[in-house]
């Protein structure tokens, strides 16, 4: 029993040792992010209450496409079924015609891996 509660302790104190580097990494993820967002923020507000010439990216990730009210979506991006998982986060900043032909929105691709890394999780604090 006290090799167990032993072990325990051990696990849980490396947890606690490893929490606070896991944060800072997220937490300079995130900052990144917001670096490569400034692409975005001529077209996306990040202000929940506004929508600018595309729709507001606040709580995007996790949201159905097309479900913001008060924008005028594309009818293919309304018909696309598509969650913001971040695997779609991913595919639409690489090629978003692809991932949903017809689409109206327009941007220079996000092709970089790192980059896309770092946008979504921007995005997931927004």
């Amino acid at each position: 029993m006290k090799k167990v509660m032993l072990k325990l302790l051990s696990a849980a104190a490396l947890a606690g040792v490893m929490a606070a580097p896991v944060q800072a990494d997220e937490a300079a993820m995130a900052a990144a992010g917001a670096e490569v967002f400034k692409r975005c923020q001529a077209c996306h507000s990040v202000d929940s209450s506004k929508n600018a010439f595309g729709p507001s990216l606040t709580g995007v990730v996790g949201r159905e496409a097309a479900s913001l009210p008060r924008f005028a979506y594309s009818e293919a991006l309304q018909k696309s079924g598509i969650t913001w998982t971040e695997d779609n986060l991913r595919q639409w900043v690489a090629d978003n015609t692809k991932l949903v032909p017809g689409t109206r929105m327009r941007h220079v691709a996000i092709s970089d891996v790192a980059e896309q890394d770092y946008l979504i999780a921007y995005l997931k604090t927004l």
